[in-house]
């Protein structure tokens, strides 16, 4: 029994990044700085492809179709632009971190190598790598809603809270995928497509209120559905998330967080001998 809990104790992992929160933060850091390394503006990308991306769907979705978001009767056209950029957001920090999680323990053999290096940090740098362009992404869409809405809702202030959910699926699910890219090289390829699949089932581009009931039901299974509603109400209209599906979605998360790490800690023994 003592074993077991030893697998799924995740105070490990919390201890094993404090102790190595220095490295953690430079294997970040570096992580960030090489998307951007030799380019003339640098770290300033970071800021310029969200915000062209914005004004692209501004224009697009707002003027050119000026479209609706679902049953909107809402006068501004630029609703649906900002309600596309919010889901965008929360579904970029699973997608990029997942995606990048199934080669990150196969592209840095020599740190497998070294017996005292503490693996688990390289899919947690991955996750903050994509939280940062989240948060420039975040600022961005602070911006839109007081140029377009002129007003910032105060239960924006729970946009740290709502992402707890959202941590802990892609803190798993990026410890599962980084562990089983070591055994089966075939797993990039697959949840590349998987994660397309996602975006499509998962409201980014509609809402959820225009999807048949029967249908609901089904995209709802999908964690990434209900935190996604409930970011997108709390920032964009000022609304209250549904706490008991909250609650509900942050115990599913949990589990999965827990099941990738009992993973990742069982099958770390055997990286040296397939690398």
């Amino acid at each position: 029994m003592r074993k077991i809990l030893n697998y799924i104790n995740p105070f490990h992992l919390f201890t094993s990044l404090y102790q190595h929160r220095y490295l953690l933060g430079q294997i970040t850091k570096r992580d960030i700085q090489s998307k951007y390394r030799g380019s003339l503006l640098g770290s300033v990308w970071a800021f310029i492809n969200p915000l062209v991306l914005l004004v692209i769907y501004t224009y697009v979705f707002s003027v050119i179709f000026q479209a609706k978001w679902g049953y909107s009767t809402s006068s501004n056209h630029y609703e649906f632009a900002l309600a596309l950029f919010c889901g965008l957001i929360s579904f970029n920090i699973f997608s990029e971190t997942v995606n990048k999680s199934t080669g990150i323990i196969l592209s840095n053999p020599n740190y497998v190598k070294k017996v005292v290096f503490p693996l688990e940090i390289l899919p947690v740098s991955a996750l903050l790598s994509s939280m940062f362009q989240a948060m420039i992404n975040f600022l961005l869409l602070m911006i839109g809603m007081l140029f377009y809405f002129q007003e910032v809702h105060l239960t924006t202030l729970l946009f740290p809270i709502l992402l707890i959910p959202l941590v802990l699926l892609t803190t798993g699910m990026a410890l599962f995928l980084s562990s089983l890219g070591v055994y089966v090289r075939d797993i990039g390829q697959i949840v590349g497509v998987l994660v397309t699949i996602l975006f499509y089932v998962t409201p980014i581009f509609y809402p959820a209120s225009v999807v048949p009931e029967f249908f609901q039901e089904i995209m709802f299974a999908n964690p990434l559905s209900t935190i996604i509603e409930a970011i997108r109400q709390a920032i964009l209209w000022g609304n209250q998330p549904d706490w008991a599906s909250w609650l509900q979605t942050t115990g599913i998360t949990l589990l999965i967080f827990l099941f990738g790490y009992a993973w990742f800690k069982l099958t770390r023994k055997g990286f040296a001998d397939v690398i």
